[in-house]
Parts: structure tokens; sequence; C-alpha cells
């Protein structure tokens, strides 16, 4: 049994870890190795050797299991947990891959009949061009993970089509409920009244736009780059009858023209800004509000080991993306002229967000692959188990961040006590 294909395999990637494998492997010959207790790593074809082999770690097993050359059964989750749980204990100390190990890749890929060209990267990996962060790659940025399919997010979220982190006031609470929380919250922070106008950079399909409008009497813009998005939006403006009230454009926060709002809201769109560009994005906030007005940003942040969030994401899910510590996000915000008053954090309530949209994921597998394939349907069951982690364990955060525009003088026209 210990020459088996699987057996093999498993020995090498103890080396490659440190430590014995913590999950079982299975091969494409139908051999197992590893512990009976823990998910099960399938190899289905000799294919997925052969993607690890040419793009060694995250990205050649991402693209392995979206093509479904490698599979998991059991629970992704908990495999993902026992890999970590056992690197961050230090009993497996992952080593990188010397000549000596690649000596012996290469001659165990020969023994398993592995060795080959390198497999073609799946047809959903993200390919921009362009400088970075220009116009128009930013705009195709977008477009490869916002217009993807109305229907499926249609599907994926609540009714409110909310694409980010909601608000649970409590353990019972539904997610559509929990993003009627969090709008509202944000229109409070932002002290919102009848007749105020408000701008939203980066509005998704509209959740913020329609309640603002809807409960909190607002005129308001919303500008987004996605297509998809722009005629979603613009479906339920009229569907609700706020035609007159609510106006949104296809245009980049670059190219806005207009005078000062009475308040300005950004969720969870600064992460595709870019470092470079922050401070003209951070300038841009503060130029579009009123002197005394509020700025609400929502929005991600990481430490500056994968401020992109990993090789994974940016293929598949963000190109282009970058998270910062939230404190940077606060520099890039004073710097610009913007008094930041409040920060919330909002991390927990985001690894609940994300398991909602995965269970929502699972118990409609069948209609998600039939509106976007398989492939991209494993992207988004790998993309959203990952997601609910990395704010489990406190590798990402995200945080809701009020600012003012002071006046001339410097009053920051808040009240001396927090309205929400």
């Amino acid at each position: 049994m210990p020459h088996t294909t699987a057996h093999r395999l498993a020995s090498f990637a103890g080396k490659l870890l440190g430590g014995p494998l913590p999950v079982g492997l299975r091969t494409w010959d139908g051999t197992r190795a590893g512990p009976d207790d823990a998910p099960t790593l399938v190899l289905r074809n000799r294919r997925a050797l052969r993607r690890l082999l040419y793009a060694p770690g995250e990205l050649g097993l991402a693209r392995a299991y979206v093509t479904g050359d490698l599979d998991v059964e059991g629970d992704l989750a908990d495999g993902f947990r026992r890999i970590r749980a056992l690197t961050r204990s230090g009993e497996l100390t992952p080593a990188k891959l010397g000549p000596r190990e690649w000596a012996e890749a290469l001659r165990l890929a020969a023994r398993l009949g592995v060795a080959g060209l390198p497999p073609k990267p799946p047809a959903e990996e993200a390919r921009l061009t362009g400088k970075l962060h220009s116009l128009l790659r930013d705009r195709s940025a977008i477009a490869h993970h916002y217009d993807l399919s109305n229907a499926f997010y249609q599907l994926l979220l609540d009714e409110s089509m909310a694409y980010s982190c909601a608000y649970f006031t409590d353990e019972s609470q539904s997610l559509g409920q929990a993003q009627h929380d969090k709008l509202e919250l944000i229109c409070r922070k932002l002290g919102l009244r009848p007749g105020m106008r408000l701008l939203d950079v980066g509005c998704g399909w509209g959740s913020l736009l329609v309640h603002a409008a809807k409960h909190h009497g607002v005129e308001a813009v919303g500008i987004t780059l996605s297509a998809e998005q722009l005629q979603h939006i613009r479906g339920r403006l009229a569907q609700h009858d706020l035609e007159d009230r609510v106006e949104v454009r296809r245009q980049d926060y670059r190219e806005l023209p207009d005078a000062p709002f009475d308040a300005v809201a950004s969720i969870e769109m600064g992460e595709h800004v870019g470092e470079v560009n922050y401070p003209a994005y951070a300038a841009t906030l503060h130029r579009m509000v009123k002197p005394g007005g509020r700025v609400l940003l929502q929005q991600m942040s990481r430490g500056n080991v994968a401020p992109g969030g990993g090789a994974f994401i940016e293929r598949y899910i963000a190109p282009d993306m970058t998270m910062r510590p939230v404190g940077r996000t606060i520099d890039h915000l004073e710097t610009a002229g913007l008094e930041v008053r409040d920060v919330h954090a909002l991390r927990e309530h985001y690894v609940r967000t994300v398991r909602a949209w995965a269970d929502t994921l699972e118990e409609n597998w069948a209609d998600v692959v039939a509106l976007i394939g398989e492939t991209d349907a494993r992207v988004w069951r790998l993309y959203l188990v990952g997601g609910a982690l990395a704010f489990e364990e406190n590798r990402m955060g995200v945080d809701q961040i009020l600012a003012v525009r002071p006046h001339a003088g410097g009053a920051s026209g808040l009240p001396p006590t927090r309205e929400w």
C-alpha cells in the first residue's frame, strides 16, 4: 500500500508541508491516503497534478478545483480550517520549492505519467490589458465580476440586491432584514432628510439608492461601471416610481461633474480603486460633498501581506483589487480634507452574510449551474467558503467609516452625541 499513487503523493506533500497531510487524498486510480476523519481531496485525473506542477500553490489548486480536475468530498471549509490551524500552531511549516524539491517533484511526475505541456488556464480567469487602473481597464475589471448575470445575483442575494456586508441586530435575523438594517444604519449615519441630495459612488444594483429615496425622501445620483447593474437599476426605479428622484449613470468617479451633494456614500467600492489612485478617489469624495456634509464609506481591509486578496481572488473574482489596513484608509481620507468621526467594525457580520450567500448557492446549485455554468459556479463556491473563513479568522475586516467635510472655520456641524 505505501507505494500506491495516493501514498506517494501524500508522502511528497507531507515533505513540502513539514508534517503529515491533514486531509485525505484519493487519486484517479482509486487509491487513498491520509486521515479517514477529514475532508478528502479527489484528484480526478493527471491533469490536476499538471496544473499544480506548473502553478504550485493557491493558483494551481484553484485552477484544478474550478475545472473539476480536483474535487473535495466533505466540508470544504473544514478542510481549509484544518490546514490553517496546523500552520498557525507550527505543526505544518510549508517549505519553498528549492532545486532539490523541484527535482523530486519532476521525478515523481514522470513516474506517475503526469509530465506534459501546461494545461490552458480556465477561460473564467480575468485577462486585463492596459495601464493599471486606467478608465478602460477599471471598466473591464468591474465587468469581469459584476456583469456575470443579473439573474444569478438575483438568485444569490436578498430582495434588496445588496452585495455588501449586512448588519445583524439579533441572532434570529434573516439576511434580508439585516441588509435592510444596514441600509437604514447608513442613512442614519449620513443624517438623510427629505429634499437632500445623495451621491452613491459605486451604487451596485441600487439598494441604497432605492432605500434612501423611499424611506428618507432624498434625491439621489448613483454611478456604476457595470452595464448589467445600470440596466437592473433602471428597471427598479421604474418599478418603484422613483425615476423622477433617482438618476443612475454608467460613469467613473473620475468623471463626476456635479456640484456638491449634501451627503456621499461609497459602499465596498473603494477596494477597486487601487493604492496609487486612492488619493484621487478620496479627493473626489471631499469635492463632491458640501461643507458640513457627511461621507460614509463601507470598505474591506487587509494587512500588507496580500493586499489584493491572493492569487485566486485576483484572477477569478476581483482583478486589480487593493485592500489596506483601515488606518491607512483613514490617512488617505484625512489628507484629502475630510474629518473622520466614526469607525464601526463589522467583521463578524460579514461571516454571517457570506455564509448566508453560500447556503443560498448550495440550495440552488442546479439553477446556478444552469445560469452561469459549472466552472463559474465552482468559482463562487470556492470564493464564498474562503471569504467567510478570511473574515472569521481576522485575515480580512470590513468597516463603516463616517467622515465630514468641515466648514471653513473648522466646525463639523455634527451633533455632540451619535444619532444612530
